[in-house]
């Protein structure tokens, strides 16, 4: 039987469809269209075998993130700690933070991982084949992806670099020891 999650996300990418609407270059209506999509499903699910949703939020962000985000990705790249995020195949998600990688708990679907590409180079105007077989590609964010398609003969292997600001501010960068106070009062 299918997930809420999955039935709402369903639903949200048909109305999707049928109303024209691009997740990519207009999010505003298909949030509320999320929204509305989930508090509809949640008052049926009263009255009917459909399963419940235990938290409409998490259900509204899981659904934007598969429409209009990178899948299971996208937590990655809002947060703000993580450097790096790589793919070495669906199941061995790795992320960097702090300079310190760890292997996540995400497991992508078969053929996820494909599609996600297909999104994050949609607006780079880059593409995958046999005459491109490797790409290097700047995300809508400014964040660096770089995939070589079959690395394994299974699998490609995506690799996202972010740019993570750590300072903001003279005082940041001189206690990062980026500048050094001398430094500092030379360029004044």
């Amino acid at each position: 039987m299918p997930t809420a999650l999955d039935v709402v996300d369903g639903e949200v990418r048909e109305l999707i469809q049928r109303r024209g609407l691009d997740p990519f270059t207009d999010p505003g209506p298909v949030r509320v269209l999320v929204r509305d999509v989930v508090a509809v499903y949640s008052e049926r699910s009263l009255n009917s075998a459909l399963p419940p949703i235990a938290d409409p939020e998490s259900v509204v962000r899981d659904v934007l993130d598969r429409v209009a985000g990178f899948g299971p990705l996208q937590r990655y790249l809002e947060d703000p700690e993580i450097e790096e995020i790589w793919v070495n195949e669906p199941g061995r998600v790795f992320i960097a933070r702090r300079g310190r990688s760890e292997l996540t708990t995400t497991i992508l679907a078969p053929g996820e991982l494909a599609d996600l590409v297909e999104r994050m180079l949609r607006t780079s105007g880059r593409r995958i084949d046999m005459s491109t077989p490797f790409v290097d590609a700047m995300m809508p964010d400014g964040s660096r992806l770089h995939v070589i398609p079959d690395i394994t003969r299974r699998h490609m292997a995506v690799n996202i670099r972010k740019f993570v600001l750590q300072a903001h501010s003279l005082d940041e960068l001189m206690s990062l020891g980026t500048v050094t106070p001398a430094h500092h009062r030379c360029r004044l």
